[in-house]
C-alpha cells in the first residue's frame, strides 16, 4: 500500500491551487476544502448544495465515523464556494438544493478516483516530488494546523482520533521531529 504524505511546503500548496484554478474551479474548490478543513474526501464529495449555500458553517455527519461535525468556513472558502456556485448555476440548473455540490461530466456525484486523478495530474504536471492521494489534503491540513498552533489535542479532536500519538503519526510529525532532534543534538 502506498502511504501518502502531507504537502509540507506552502509554496507547493499554492502552486497546486493555482494550477487547479486555471484548469477547473470545481477541482480547486475540492482541494481548498480539503486543505482548509481537514475533511475526508468522502465527506467533501458527499456535500450537497444545501450544505454550503449562503452558509458560514458546515454541519455534517462524517461518513466513516458517523459522528457529527460542525465547523466554520474561513473567508477564502466562503468566496470560493460563492464563485463556484455562481458558475454552477450558469452551467447546470440548480433547482433542487439537495443536488450534489460536486458533479462530473455525466451530472453524477464526483467519486474519489476522480479526485485522486486530478491531484496526481497536478503534482505530476508541476514536477512536485510527493506521494499524493486523496488523503494528502487532510494530512496537509493537519500538518500545517499543528505547525501553526502546536496543539495536538485540538487537532486530535478535529480529526476524531483516539489519541494524540495517532494524530502525530497520521500527519507525519513524529518521524520529522525525531529526525530534527537528532540533527540538532550534539554533545
Amino acid at each position: 500500500m502506498n502511504i501518502v504524505e502531507p504537502i509540507r511546503e506552502r509554496e507547493w500548496i499554492s502552486k497546486i491551487e493555482q494550477y487547479l484554478a486555471k484548469n477547473n474551479k470545481r477541482n480547486q474548490l475540492i482541494f481548498a476544502l480539503g486543505v482548509n478543513t481537514g475533511l475526508r474526501v468522502s465527506d467533501i464529495l458527499a456535500l450537497d448544495v444545501e450544505d454550503v449555500l449562503r452558509k458560514t458553517r458546515i454541519e455534517i455527519r462524517e461518513q466513516k465515523t458517523g459522528k457529527y461535525k460542525s465547523f466554520l468556513l474561513n473567508k477564502k472558502l466562503q468566496n470560493l464556494l460563492y464563485e463556484y456556485l455562481k458558475i454552477r448555476k450558469n452551467q447546470y440548473t440548480i433547482h433542487e438544493l439537495s443536488n450534489p455540490l460536486f458533479i462530473g461530466k455525466k451530472h453524477k456525484r464526483l467519486v474519489r478516483s476522480q479526485v485522486y486523478r486530478f491531484l496526481n495530474t497536478a503534482c505530476r504536471d508541476l514536477n512536485l516530488d510527493i506521494n499524493v492521494g486523496t488523503h494528502t489534503m487532510r494530512k496537509t491540513f493537519g500538518y500545517h494546523h499543528y505547525k501553526q498552533f502546536n496543539d495536538v489535542v485540538m487537532l486530535q479532536k478535529i480529526f476524531n482520533h483516539s489519541s494524540p500519538s495517532i494524530t502525530l503519526r497520521y500527519i507525519g510529525i513524529s518521524q520529522e521531529e525525531i529526525d530534527n532532534s537528532y540533527q540538532n543534538f550534539e554533545l
